[in-house]
């Protein structure tokens, strides 16, 4: 397994788009974000939800910590929204997010949008300036 996640990204998507074509758009966060938690188990997909991942900062371990929404396959960062649409300072989120948890893959799903599912990957290539020692 590379640490790209890329089948695991589609099996994550395969599953994001069946809670969107069931429930439509419109809907709250939490509501998604329990179907696809219901999905992901009965496909077999691991994940967790809200997890605490912890936070350096000059290696110092900060006492706020990050949770994501889920955290699939132990390696994917995946936050969700219900919103019209995203906005870059979602993507910048996510992308700080998956720097300081250290996870190289990430996905930002919208389940808001009228129409279409909207979503964005992300990979960080580079990991080794974000050491904390």
């Amino acid at each position: 397994m590379g640490f790209m996640f890329k089948q695991e990204g589609y099996d994550l998507m395969g599953a994001a788009f069946e809670v969107y074509n069931q429930l439509g758009y419109g809907m709250a966060e939490e509501i998604y974000q329990s179907a696809l938690e219901v999905e992901l188990g009965l496909r077999g997909i691991s994940f967790v939800a809200q997890t605490e991942l912890r936070v350096y900062f000059k290696g110092h371990l900060l006492t706020p910590k990050y949770r994501p929404d889920l955290l699939a396959f132990g390696g994917i960062v995946v936050e969700l929204k219900a919103l019209k649409e995203l906005c870059p300072d979602h993507e910048a989120q996510l992308f700080n997010y998956m720097r300081i948890a250290r996870k190289r893959v990430g996905y930002l799903i919208n389940f808001g949008k009228k129409g279409d599912l909207e979503w964005k990957r992300f990979v960080i290539d580079d990991l080794q300036t974000q050491r904390s020692h």
